[in-house]
């Protein structure tokens, strides 16, 4: 999607229902700031928001999403394509995530494996031994569940029973047994356990 376009046709329709940057953000009950960013395409309306700013511009959410108004014939075709749009938004978004886990997690463990091995092997006082030890496990310990986290949050899990896909709570990925992103954890939907592995999308 054209950011710099939406955020044009957005100013277009707020000067069109004759409102300023301010009183669209009062109505909308956020910042003018936030206004100013869509309409200089640095930034998007959040979905929450998204129906509400479109119902004060007297437009609808596949216009907003293309930037223009849509003639009624041309209607569905815009449609599907801003679906899809938003659809590899997501995954991308997913990937990022995903890719932050790994540049967190890798070095903190490395980096705490190393610390381990300094306070077991080399001569050192016992309290500063101590010291080290704890405090590569508490990273060690404090990046796991930061990452597991992020993998929680980014995409789904799909059972391999039913091939549902779904969002378990932070809870159920932390205590599921897992090799490497594929959990053993319970189907919401069909109730059975399977390994299940992490896609990025809602469906196929």
């Amino acid at each position: 999607m054209d950011q710099i376009k939406i955020g044009k046709f957005i100013a277009s329709c707020r000067k069109e229902q004759g409102m300023t940057q301010a009183v669209l953000a009062e109505k909308l009950g956020i910042s003018d700031r936030a206004i100013s960013k869509w309409e200089t395409g640095k930034s998007m309306p959040d979905s929450g928001i998204m129906l509400e700013l479109c119902e004060l511009l007297k437009i609808n959410v596949n216009e907003l999403l293309s930037g223009e108004r849509i003639m009624a014939e041309a209607y569905d075709k815009r449609a599907e394509e801003n679906l899809l749009a938003m659809r590899r938004e997501v995954e991308e978004k997913n990937r990022q995530m995903l890719r932050t886990e790994y540049w967190i997690a890798f070095p903190a463990v490395i980096a705490g494996l190393v610390m381990v091995f300094v306070a077991s092997f080399i001569e050192m006082p016992v309290w500063l031994r101590i010291v080290l030890i704890v405090f590569a496990l508490v990273m060690i310990f404090t990046v796991a569940f930061i990452a597991v986290g992020i993998e929680q949050k980014a995409g789904y899990y799909e059972c391999q029973n039913c091939h549902h896909r779904y969002v378990p709570t932070y809870w159920q990925t932390n205590l599921a047994m897992h090799m490497g992103r594929t959990r053993y954890m319970k189907c919401p939907e069909c109730g059975k356990r399977s390994w299940q592995k992490k896609v990025l999308t809602k469906e196929e």
